[in-house]
């Protein structure tokens, strides 16, 4: 009986002694981003503060101004058809953005626009060591984004690893490509001639993307989430200075020649794409647009300057109030076909 009550004592004095450690002994909290990479892919940051996702910052203000502005430029047949999709970010606070998109989840043939994808995975092999980051790779990969090259495209491809691009695209740590939102950006081919090594699961494209997974890749990349605050610098300057002036670059620089834009664009047969982070005179935004159509590049060209107008209209002192009343005015005009965030998100 003695041994058993010892027995008991020693039990309840252990339990008693650690119970006491974990609630006297501080530890410390990180942050931690809740898309943690997948088994092999090397995590390289640890995001210091909380961001929310685009997904949740619908806005529907900016949402009803878009629908507005598409409508102007006769395009709202397009985005019915599924032709047309675009996605508009405010991101003049990172830590608020605001957003608004038409067939956002909308999976599009989208030409040189996913060397971005390319981009990203060039940078996660460099973090993991794996890949040295001279001046002869930067210049490869600057000229892939700048000027579209095929040839730099390709063999930074090779060098990365075709399968390699995807898994990181899919992986919980990014989910630029995620079956649940119908896909998003995918390289599944070498830029040039040859069969695709791996088209995507949904709709088998070989170079693919979503307006909506666009614009959180230049979310995560404004917000230093693409690798780590350091790289996510480094691929902001490789996709500074556009080199091809068409599309979103022809449209804003007549009216704003200042402007700073981060950007990529694609084209191909009647497939036109492009993508940019834009800031000006204190604005900063997520443009994307994808087409299926003669003139699309076109269309792009007109989209990007009312769009820009949508920004610039958000922050104007007396917003709310001219929000207010074009609401009021135009409640008993024939509305354009919905496109909610619940519909297309």
């Amino acid at each position: 009986m003695k041994r058993r009550a010892s027995f008991g004592l020693k039990l309840w004095f252990r339990l008693i002694t650690s119970a006491l450690f974990f609630l006297l002994i501080p530890h410390k909290s990180v942050a931690v981003d809740h898309h943690q990479p997948t088994r092999g892919h090397k995590a390289t940051s640890i995001s210091k503060q909380m961001h929310p996702t685009i997904r949740e910052s619908a806005n529907s203000d900016m949402q009803y101004k878009l629908e507005q502005r598409i409508a102007s430029l006769n395009l709202t047949q397009a985005v019915r058809s599924k032709r047309l999709s675009v996605a508009l970010v405010d991101v003049t606070n990172p830590a608020t953005p605001s957003m608004a998109q038409v067939n956002g989840d909308e999976m599009m043939y989208a030409a040189s626009l996913p060397k971005i994808a390319i981009l990203l995975a060039a940078f996660e092999r460099v973090a993991e060591g794996k890949m040295p980051l001279d001046n002869n790779l930067r210049k490869t990969m600057t000229n892939m984004i700048r000027h579209s090259s095929n040839k730099a495209a390709t063999e930074v491809l090779n060098k990365v690893g075709g399968k390699y691009i995807n898994e990181v695209l899919s992986s919980p740590k990014y989910r630029l490509y995620d079956p649940q939102h119908n896909g998003g950006l995918w390289v599944g081919k070498e830029y040039g001639s040859g069969k695709a090594f791996q088209r995507d699961p949904l709709h088998h494209l070989s170079h693919g993307a979503t307006a909506t997974q666009v614009a959180r890749y230049y979310y995560l990349l404004e917000t230093g989430q693409l690798v780590s605050p350091k790289y996510s610098s480094e691929m902001k300057n490789i996709l500074s200075k556009p080199g091809i002036s068409h599309k979103f670059v022809k449209g804003l620089q007549a009216d704003h020649p200042e402007v700073e834009m981060y950007r990529k664009s694609g084209t191909w047969r009647t497939y036109h794409a492009d993508s940019a982070l834009i800031e000006h005179d204190g604005h900063r935004y997520i443009a994307v647009a994808l087409a299926n159509d003669p003139k699309g590049g076109e269309w792009m060209k007109k989209l990007i300057h009312e769009m820009d107008e949508i920004i610039v209209a958000m922050h104007a002192p007396d917003a709310t109030i001219v929000s207010a009343h074009v609401d009021a005015s135009l409640m008993s005009d024939e509305q354009p076909q919905s496109s909610s965030s619940k519909r297309l998100m």
